[in-house]
């Protein structure tokens, strides 16, 4: 058993897939020498040499495009756009050529391919390099989307990702790359669409992804000398999402929460709530709520984004109210 980062973490399951596999490469802004950004790829340039570790020019565009052809010729690319505002540049390619190969070509291509971006707040980068936008591929069938919230997770949904047949769009908070975990020495991948069961409960049922998760287990905490019994389910994966999981808890809690970083507004949250409210009425004995950001761009001031943010005084102040 072993202790990381969540950025190394990300690191490691690279390097044990390029050692495995010469068919993945990684490539994208500053990804070589310099290691990105945030650093998740120092070392990797050294170790495995420029064909495989190569920097690109300023062009997400580009290099979207350069990734779905090179997945459909039979390579695996991990692609790195350096903040998930950028996939904008990068929609074209993801949405209506990667997504769609396998259906258009009738099952005979795939597009082995992985987009990792980094997403969220917390270090005050403005709203141009901040937001969560998992919620748009997560609407374009064909894609799928993961997003981990701590090191053993990032690893094991990495490996996963390099080994689906098909696009992965592999969301990492910025504020989570200094997380400390432990990664058990005979870890391995963790499949694309299985929840991971953070606490039990019989109170409330919380459902999370990401740098929530976190928060939500210390206010669960908190809650928890309150006199409420809260369970936490951590999505790990937002497309395919576990509905199963999610309904096995409600039908032992009888409450729904759901929390998530991104703007409430036709977010992850809004689907869950309206699934639930489907196939999950009868075990409902409180209405479904939210709590995640407001819907306004995210600011700049320290200040003013920590008010942004959903924090763990707003998840108290849920769950009082849907036990009231």
């Amino acid at each position: 058993m072993a202790e990381l980062r969540f950025a190394h973490a990300i690191n490691r399951a690279l390097a044990e897939c390029m050692e495995e596999d010469p068919s993945v490469f990684v490539f994208g802004e500053d990804v070589a020498e310099a290691g990105g950004p945030f650093g998740v790829t120092r070392g990797l340039h050294a170790r495995f040499g420029e064909d495989r570790i190569r920097d690109t020019p300023i062009s997400e565009s580009s290099m979207a495009n350069a990734a779905v052809g090179a997945a459909l010729s039979g390579l695996k690319p991990v692609l790195e756009i350096m903040f998930m505002d950028f996939m904008t540049f990068a929609m074209d390619a993801l949405v209506n050529q990667a997504a769609k190969a396998r259906y258009m070509f009738g099952g005979q291509a795939s597009v082995p391919m992985v987009v990792r971006t980094p997403h969220g707040g917390g270090i005050s980068a403005g709203p141009q390099h901040s937001q969560c936008l998992e919620a748009w591929f997560a609407h374009v069938p064909g894609l799928k989307v993961v997003c981990p919230s701590n090191p053993a997770d990032a690893y094991g949904l990495m490996k996963a990702a390099i080994h689906d047949p098909d696009p992965v769009v592999f969301v990492e908070n910025k504020a989570l790359y200094a997380m400390k975990g432990e990664l058990a020495d005979d870890a391995g991948a963790i499949p694309i669409g299985k929840a991971r069961l953070v606490r039990a409960g019989k109170d409330v049922t919380i459902v999370t992804y990401g740098a929530t998760v976190a928060k939500t287990e210390r206010a669960a905490a908190t809650l928890a000398e309150q006199g409420l019994d809260v369970e936490v389910l951590d999505l790990r994966s937002i497309q395919p999402w576990d509905e199963a999981a999610v309904l096995e808890s409600l039908s032992r809690t009888h409450r729904l929460l759901i929390v998530h970083e991104a703007v409430e507004a036709f977010g992850v949250g809004a689907e869950i709530a309206a699934r639930m409210a489907d196939i999950g009425f009868d075990e409902l004995d409180a209405p479904i709520m939210r709590v995640a950001a407001p819907f306004v761009p995210v600011p700049f001031a320290p200040s003013l984004e920590r008010q942004y943010q959903p924090g763990e005084e707003h998840i108290i102040a849920a769950v009082h109210k849907l036990c009231a």
